[in-house]
């Protein structure tokens, strides 16, 4: 008895243990609001990226615009994405027109933040310009709950944790 109990019992825990998640705190969610400047034309492709430290694409975090034929426009991104092509339907939504806004739910992962990683979105429009840095910010526990400006067709973004 004592020996069966001895198997039993380890067995039990291991088993256990491998259906509880450890994962709970690993990202959070992020109500991100993106306004967009009085432009004519089409709608504006939007890429959310996170950089490393180094500047370099880590993640994608969402796109605005689910067209794939048009990504190529939205080009140090697709340098990244392109030779990946990881699936992101889940992170996709409609464009943004000229004066728009648009309202979309972001994971980020809890240790960037604070420590020099980067958010970066990318702008494109149809026969129009393409910016590739048109917000860009630092990952801080402050910059989650802010606004900034952008320099090309976002007016301004506003961050919002959930």
């Amino acid at each position: 008895m004592k020996k069966s109990l001895l198997i039993i019992l380890p067995i039990t825990l291991l088993t256990f243990l491998s259906f509880t998640s450890f994962k709970s705190d690993d990202v959070s969610n992020y109500k991100c609001m993106i306004q967009m400047t009085n432009y004519t034309g089409e709608g504006a492709y939007i890429v959310i990226s996170l950089l490393n430290p180094d500047g370099e694409y880590e993640e994608t975090l969402y796109v605005q615009g689910d067209d794939d034929e048009w990504y190529f426009d939205i080009t140090e991104w697709w340098n990244f994405y392109g030779k990946r092509r990881p699936n992101i339907d889940a992170i996709t939504g409609a464009t943004i027109s000229g004066g728009e806004r648009a309202v979309s739910i972001i994971k980020i992962p809890n240790d960037k933040l604070d420590k020099g990683y980067k958010i970066r979105f990318e702008t494109a429009v149809e026969d129009q310009e393409y910016y590739a840095d048109d917000v860009e910010f630092e990952l801080t526990s402050e910059s989650v709950k802010s606004k900034v400006e952008g320099k090309g067709f976002i007016r301004y973004i506003r961050m919002m944790p959930q």
